[in-house]
């Protein structure tokens, strides 16, 4: 242990005299290489470039050097473009709330003439032709992107551990996963590299991984942000950020959600604080299956409600609504839907789909092909009638209150793809027990970053709302991260 902490500590006095090393013999000034930067969230970073304290283009050397400095231990960022960053950064930046913050694009999404591989070896080589509508509009809020985070294969998994891309690492303990699809974004956030990450979520992959590493994560209502057209059957994927402030995720929020006559919902617009109303909050730890989770998140998730107690809400104890077996059973039909298309797709190029694809992907692509006919339909059938009921279930409270995960963030490894199917089926299905419901439902939830267990692992409270309802799971997070802050804490692997 103490020659692993020597080489941590060897590795991060290195790579910070290298920074200010660099930053000197580039002839900018020597606040680039402050540690301070690096726990400063977004707009604080962006508000240094408005008053001429840094340049566009210091700020993004800054983010690069936090990158180089602990990526190789924590393998968020897996692909960079640092060149291009730096042509961006030197030219017409928008004048905008986020300008010449540095950010990341998840490895499932589209950056015109960068790699883009979805955490598979099927794509490892692809080249994107196109640039995607959120990532657009993360760059016209003023970011610069530096690279691509890591992702599971396809975004398949509640862990990042692709075969490709290989483990990315918790910051809080390296042998723990950071959760998935968004681990290399959360942890990215949570080391310090940068301050917010674009993110996605189709069946908690925004709330999975800002629960394991200890940051800020709300998942959209479905509709809320324009995405171009692409989506799952049942359309149950999202996409916005992670963040080490909620003021960081609701000014973005503002800036990316569809408005005007294209709009499906009525706006959030610009929230900035905790609002006044006491809510009155559905609050359970049963899963969808009536299992309690592990003592530590239960322990934490009851915490969670007390706080909220004492801050004058209403905490109404609650039964779960759905029935388990019969929504997971309907929620893998569909997700297994697309690996199965992505065998068919590898042997129509004459590639042998064990080659390229993970035994994770291949499993779930045999899962929906031993579906009898019409099982897809009555999947998304049972996701229409599952919607009803927890609208519905709802529809008597302002927010619900549960666990993300059934348990802290679990060892690297016994979540991995190659892990033996059936094994593997039985820890997810466990696992992610609390997410999946509300991409199916398509209501709003968060992550807030406001426990750690006894062995300094983060766990996550999960907040949802109905449909529309951002505007209040944003006031109720400030109230929060004012009750209980979390900026002050840091990883132990830590760019700062």
């Amino acid at each position: 242990m103490g020659i692993e902490l020597s080489r941590r500590a060897f590795l991060k006095s290195t790579a910070a005299t290298a920074l200010a090393a660099s930053a000197y013999g580039a002839g900018l000034r020597p606040a680039l290489a402050a540690p301070e930067l690096a726990k400063m969230d977004a707009l604080a970073q962006a508000e240094l470039v408005r008053n001429g304290e840094m340049t566009a283009l210091e700020l993004v050397e800054a983010g690069i050097g936090r990158i180089e400095q602990v990526n190789g231990e924590v393998n968020a960022v897996v692909t960079k473009f640092y060149e291009r960053a730096r042509e961006a950064a030197k030219g017409d930046l928008p004048e905008a709330p986020f300008t010449g913050v540095p950010n990341l694009v998840k490895d499932l999404d589209n950056l015109e003439g960068t790699r883009a591989t979805s955490g598979s070896r099927l794509f490892a080589e692809n080249i994107s032709k196109e640039t995607d509508p959120l990532i657009a509009s993360n760059q016209q809020a003023g970011f610069v992107m530096l690279g691509k985070s890591n992702t599971p294969e396809f975004g398949l998994l509640g862990t990042t551990e692709s075969l490709l891309l290989e483990p990315c690492r918790n910051p809080w303990n390296l042998d723990h996963s950071t959760g998935g699809s968004s681990g290399g974004a959360a942890a990215a956030v949570a080391s310090g590299m940068l301050p917010l990450a674009h993110a996605t979520d189709g069946g908690g992959s925004i709330r999975i991984p800002a629960s394991c590493c200890g940051v800020f994560g709300l998942k959209p209502s479905r509709g809320r942000i324009h995405l171009g057209g692409r989506s799952m059957p049942g359309d149950i994927g999202v996409q916005h950020c992670v963040s080490r402030s909620v003021r960081d995720s609701a000014v973005l929020m503002d800036l990316t959600e569809m408005k005007g006559s294209e709009a499906v919902l009525a706006p959030v617009g610009r929230v900035e604080g905790p609002g006044k109303k006491r809510l009155r909050i559905a609050f359970n730890t049963e899963n969808y299956y009536g299992t309690e989770p592990d003592a530590d998140v239960k322990a934490a998730t009851e915490s969670v409600a007390k706080l909220c107690a004492d801050m004058g809400h209403e905490i109404v104890p609650v039964k779960n609504p759905v029935e388990g077996r019969a929504f997971m059973e309907a929620f893998l039909t569909v997700w297994s839907s697309g690996p199965a298309h992505l065998v068919g797709l590898a042997k129509e190029n004459g590639l042998d789909p064990e080659q390229v694809l993970e035994p994770w992907t291949t499993g779930l692509a045999a899962y929906f092909a031993s579906k009898p006919d019409g099982a897809l339909e009555e999947a998304l059938a049972h996701f229409a009638m599952v919607t009803e009921k927890t609208k519905a279930f709802m529809a008597e409270y302002d927010v619900w209150l549960t666990p993300v995960l059934a348990s802290a963030p679990p060892k690297i490894g016994e979540q991995a793809p190659a892990v033996p199917f059936d094994t593997l089926y039985e820890r997810t299905v466990e696992y992610v027990s609390y997410t999946p419901l509300h991409n199916v439902v398509g209501t709003p939830a968060m992550s807030v970053p406001l426990s750690w267990n006894d062995n300094g692992l983060p766990i996550g409270a999960q907040f949802a709302a109905p449909i529309g309802g951002e505007k209040l799971l944003f006031e109720l997070a400030f109230e929060l991260e004012q009750a209980r802050p979390w900026a002050q804490k840091y990883a132990p692997v830590f760019a700062g």
